[in-house]
Formats: C-alpha cells, structure tokens, sequence
C-alpha cells in the first residue's frame, strides 16, 4: 500500500466513520484495513448482493446507516438487485463502490447511470474535500430515507494520483470554495449543497439562505379541515398503520391519535407493534390478517391510513363500500381497492407532522372517544380476533391428503417454540406469510422484511448478518420459502458467522419447471442435509413431532444454527382469496 492511497484510504474511512459504525463486503484491502483503524466493525460477506442485503438489514435493525463495500464492474452489477430493494425499503445506506480509475479507459457499464435507474444517486469522490463530500452524501441518505453510492475511483484507493487528499479546515456548512464541491459532484436538490454554494458566492458575513422546509414544517395540510370534520362524527373509527409511518418516527402520534378518536388500529405486515396499546390492535391488516379480525375492519365509518401503499387487492374487501378513508402519505396516492376516489381524503405530508396537525384541530374541535373499540368483544388473549386456524380440524395432525405437512400447524408450533428475544428476517412469499400469521413481533425493526419491495429472493441468508451484527445478543430467525436457499455460499457464511440462528424452510416440493419433465418428478432438495454438510444442526420436518428438536435447541441455549427443512403442503395458500 503507497503512502499516498494511505492518506487518502484514511481519509476516507475516518470520514465513514462519522455516519456509520458497521460495514459488509470488501473490496480494496487498504480501505478494509483503514475502516478497522478508524473503529468500523467490518463482517465479510462472499458477495457483493450479500453485502448490501446485510447493510440493509443492519441499518433496519439498528436505526443507522450502515456501509456496503463493492469491487468495481462485477461487483456493483451483481448488486442491482439488493441495492433496488434497499431504496425501494427507503434504507438509509452508504455504497461505497469502486468506480472505474481515472486514468483507464470508460468501461461499458456505467455504474452512475446504473444507480440512477435503480433510483439511487451517486456521489464521485476524489483526493479533494472527501469528509465533505462523504457528509453530503450520509446528509442525504437519512434526510430521504435512501441508499446512496459514493463512488471511489479504483486509482485513488491504489494510490496511483500521486497525491495525498486535500481537506479543507472545516467540514461545516459553507467552509469551502465551489470548485470544491464540484470535485464531489454538485447535487442541485440538496438545500445542503445550495447554502455552501450560496455561502460561498457571497462570503463568510453575508446572511445565508435557510435550508429549505422539510415536511415536517408542514402547518395545515390541504384537506385537514374535512378530515377532521370527518372524524368528529366518526362512530367507528379505525387507524391503520404502514412502514412510511414507521420511517417516520410517528409511533407517539398513532398512539395518541387511536386514544383520542377511541379507535381500533391495525398494521401493514411490515410494522408490527407499532401502536403502543396491542390490547385494542386487530393486528396484520390484509391479505395476511386474521379473518374474524378482517371482518371488523369492514365495519369502520372512518378508516385514518398512515404511510401504507394498500397497493393491489391487498386491501380489497376490508373497507366498507360507505368507509371515509383518509390517507396520510408522502406521495400522490390513489384510493384503496374497492374504495370510491370521492370517499377518500388525501392529507399529503410527513407522517409525523400531519399527525401533529390533525390531533391539534381534533383538539381544538374537542373530539371526543367514540367508545367503538370498547364495544368490540373477542380482543382479549384466545379470543375469537385473535386465534389463528390452524388447520387442526381440517387436517389432523398437520397431515394433508398429499402427506406433506400443513403449513398453518407447522407455522404455529414454531411460534410456540422460538425464543422470545428475537429478530426474524422473512423473505418475499411464503417466508413473510407464515412468520407475519403465527409470530407476532414486539416492534417494527424485530421483523425485517426482504424482498417485499422489489419482489425478489435469496437475500434473507445475507440479511442475518446484518441483524445479527446490529443485534448481537439475541436469535436470529430466518424464515424462507426453498428459492432462499439457493447460494450454498451465503447459507456457508451465515452458519460460520452467526452465533444464534434457526433458518426455517417452507420447502413445497414444487414439480421442475422444466416442461420436459415429467409432472410427477418434483424438486425435492434435502436442505437439512446440506445444512448437515455445512456445520448446521439440520432437522427433515414431516411430522409435527419433529419440531421438538427446536424445542431442544432453545432449550440448551439456542446456540449455533438449526435448520428446519419443513416438507408443507402447496395445498394450503398462505393468499386467500379476497374477502366480500
């Protein structure tokens, strides 16, 4: 390593250091040295979609921003996939990605373009003003809830510029020239990046221009009157609760909007426990909710949605045709299936801030509780909105006339048995369907949800690391259809790496998708044994009694990995058909 990307490397992962404290990945061997001496824990991650998947997870987890590390070309390509699911999360994460060397020809692949499409943005580095630049970007990151890539060009990290990095004196707002941030690539959206050009056009005394209003300045959004008006003559109010609500930190204001309005809530399958009162909570609202608990949600007048998309037929039927809803988002949203564009109102803004608005005018007007949620009977522990069906009379002994398992009594024995300090990673499917059902979470950031944003798999393996790095006392759980299993490299690592950790396979043995085969031969792989092979615990569940081997890890400590290859049904849809 030359003394000259020694600077620079420690330049940069000193200013890292500052936004972030883990990493994931690797790729120069002088910033990995680097990021270790200025105090980042790094884990190794086999691949570059891995090291964002854990970066993602541990961000979630921790509530911070976490660094990924990729190689140039092949590395960041590989990644697309992690990296789209982080932004479409909203996942605050620093991609630290070679980028092609300024001395070598432009390759065909351009990594900033790529980003771009994904809906993330770049941040060039060079040996001039790298922690502003790095500050700009982590700014960024946590005010939009995005990744961003911070892209180091491959001849810096070797060194071979032949200069050491130039910092200016300060890293504060307006302590360097223009032609400084242009060497960091100039974002004109950024109100960060227009105070320090302003600042420095008109010189240290001049009077800056304030950073632009966030929406959280937000004082009396369009249509808060006819939502409040709409909510004083509510009778039976309901507040349903998603992930933008989550992002927000609005989980004071959801609470104290329920208890004004005496009202029911629900969730969104990706922020469980978000409202601070479980006993007046329906739970999982949708596709994956409880039926009889569905069944009420039909009967609100006045339905508060906060932060969730509703998108598709996720929330068809659980809305009444009469239901006001009243939609708290970011964005421009359309009316949820079955619900009439003229029987919603749309308060857009940051959730936080609007919740504010609106329980001041209610407030103001003197709202008072309805009383519905006292009236509703059955949301008592065991009661008839709360108990699962588990297959129990349909299926005796969790046997289907297939002979595999069925999925409802597996999932709930499981949630019997798991330990209760622990953080589950779902993937997209089956995954998230089973672990949202039968193991309630205590909080948003104890169920991380992959895949559900952009619709892909394989990345939970990657995500235990991540949680468990973020979260290291506590058991891991991963809960994956057989597609999650498919990188014997990234199943390696988490069985090497992870001191706690029980990876539950919904294994359907699916019929190939090779048409050529005949439909009877079915893909059946036995990843119990393969987790055998690899230093796991690995248990073939086809019978309900065999899950008593988790019951036994739990038991003596939890310590290492159990893998349960569960041999369920296709039978049993974890979708069921729309309700009404």
């Amino acid at each position: 390593m030359t003394r000259s990307a020694t600077a620079f490397t420690r330049t940069l992962a000193h200013s890292l250091a500052r936004h972030a404290g883990r990493a994931f990945g690797g790729s120069s061997g002088a910033l990995q040295a680097a990021l270790a001496e200025a105090g980042v824990h790094r884990t190794a991650i086999p691949d570059a979609a891995g090291a964002v998947a854990a970066a993602d997870a541990c961000a979630r987890v921790a509530g911070a921003p976490a660094i990924a590390l990729l190689g140039f070309g092949s590395g960041f390509t590989d990644a697309t996939t992690a990296i789209a699911e982080a932004a479409q999360a909203r996942t605050p994460l620093l991609i630290v990605a070679e980028d092609e060397p300024g001395t070598a020809p432009a390759r065909e692949v351009d990594q900033e373009m790529l980003a771009a499409a994904l809906g993330v943005r770049s941040y060039p580095l060079s040996a001039v003003d790298v922690g502003r630049a790095v500050g700009r970007a982590a700014s960024y990151a946590l005010r939009a809830a995005r990744p961003v890539v911070l892209a180091v060009p491959a001849d810096l990290l070797r060194g071979d510029d032949g200069a050491a990095p130039h910092e200016h004196a300060s890293e504060g707002e307006g302590s360097a020239p223009a032609a400084a941030l242009a060497a960091g690539g100039i974002d004109l959206d950024d109100p960060a990046t227009i105070a320090s050009l302003s600042a420095a056009t008109l010189g240290a005394d001049s009077p800056r221009p304030r950073e632009a209003p966030g929406a959280r300045s937000l004082a009396a959004p369009l249509g808060l009157d006819a939502a409040v008006n709409a909510l004083l003559g509510a009778a039976r109010p309901l507040v349903v609760a998603g992930r933008g609500a989550h992002l927000a930190g609005a989980a004071p204001e959801l609470g104290a909007l329920a208890q004004a309005l005496g009202a029911l809530t629900a969730t969104t399958a990706l922020v469980p426990g978000i409202f601070p009162d479980p006993r007046t909570d329906l739970g999982v609202f949708g596709c994956f909710g409880q039926a009889a608990a569905m069944s009420v949600t039909a009967q609100a007048d006045v339905a508060v949605v906060v932060g969730a998309s509703l998108e598709g037929d996720s929330s068809r039927g659980l809305f009444g045709a009469e239901t006001t809803v009243i939609r708290i988002d970011e964005g421009v949203v359309g009316a949820p299936e079955g619900v009439d564009h003229a029987r919603q109102i749309l308060l857009q803004g940051d959730a936080k801030a609007v919740l504010d608005a609106l329980l001041g005018s209610l407030a103001a007007a003197g709202a008072l509780p309805s009383g519905w949620r006292e009236s509703v009977f059955g949301l008592e522990a065991g009661g008839a909105l709360r108990v699962r069906d588990t297959g129990a009379v349909e299926h005796p002994g969790g046997v289907c006339a297939d002979l595999r398992l069925d999925p409802r009594a597996v999932a709930s024995r499981i949630g019997e048995l798991l330990p209760l300090d622990r953080y589950v990673v779902a993937e997209n499917g089956s995954g998230l369907a089973w672990a949202s059902m039968f193991w309630p979470a205590s909080a948003p950031e104890r169920l991380i949800a992959v895949g559900a944003g952009f619709e892909s798999t394989g990345l939970g393996l990657s995500a235990l690391a991540g949680v468990a790095a973020a979260a290291p006392s506590t058991s891991v759980v991963l809960s994956t259809g057989a597609d999650g299993l498919a990188s014997l490299s990234r199943l390696e690592s988490a069985v090497r790496s992870i001191p706690s950790c029980a990876i539950v396979v919904w294994n359907e043995g699916r019929a190939a998708d090779d048409p050529a085969m005949a439909p009877s031969i079915a893909v059946d792989t036995d990843f119990a044994a393969v987790a055998t092979a690899l230093g796991a615990r690995g248990v073939r569940v086809e019978r309900l009694e065999a899950l008593d081997a988790l019951g036994s890890w739990v038991a003596a400590g939890a310590y290492g990995t159990i893998l349960l290859d569960c041999r369920v049904s296709p039978i049993v849809g974890w979708n069921p058909p729309p309700a009404g």
